[in-house]
């Protein structure tokens, strides 16, 4: 059985269902996460204080894959939202921003589902430990979600710029 939450990590475990809710949220009115919307807007202040609140917390005293992925995400993040202003990119600007921001809330739940598995239920959890085969299997799958929905979302990219008259050969203006 692994030890109880320390302080931080109630306090990390709380703060990282702020970008989950909101990125949910998100999802399923905007289709993504859009930073000019509220909700992206939270998820994104979210997702930092989620990054940052990892680094005082290590199951093994050290820097881990945890802290790694974290900042992948930070970076995705920070890529994402450069993509629009980089005119080199053309008409892959839209696509880079929004598959970006989707790929930070892959990131986020990563350790989410491990630490899940492995806490919960508290007197008996589900997995051992990231060796798992559930957790390997639960990751798959949300490996496998995170495929779906980065095509639906490139595909309805595609079309909303086919409905504006946007030709795809050409990249967008502004």
């Amino acid at each position: 059985m692994r030890p109880p939450l320390s302080t931080l990590g109630i306090v990390h475990t709380a703060i990282s269902l702020v970008p989950l809710v909101a990125g949910l949220y998100a999802f399923a009115r905007h289709r993504r996460i859009a930073p000019e919307t509220r909700s992206g807007r939270v998820y994104l202040a979210g997702l930092v204080l989620s990054v940052l609140t990892t680094f005082g917390l290590s199951s093994t005293g050290g820097f881990n894959a945890g802290h790694a992925l974290g900042i992948v995400a930070l970076l995705a993040m920070g890529g994402a939202l450069l993509a629009p202003r980089l005119t080199v990119l053309g008409r892959a600007r839209p696509y880079l921003a929004t598959l970006g921001l989707s790929f930070t809330f892959f990131l986020l739940l990563v350790p989410g589902i491990n630490e899940t598995l492995t806490r919960l239920p508290a007197a008996h959890p589900l997995a051992s430990g990231p060796e798992s085969p559930l957790v390997k299997t639960a990751l798959l799958g949300w490996l496998a979600i995170f495929g779906a929905g980065a095509a639906l979302q490139a595909l309805a990219l595609r079309a909303s710029r086919r409905r504006a008259g946007v030709s795809l050969s050409q990249p967008p203006r502004g």
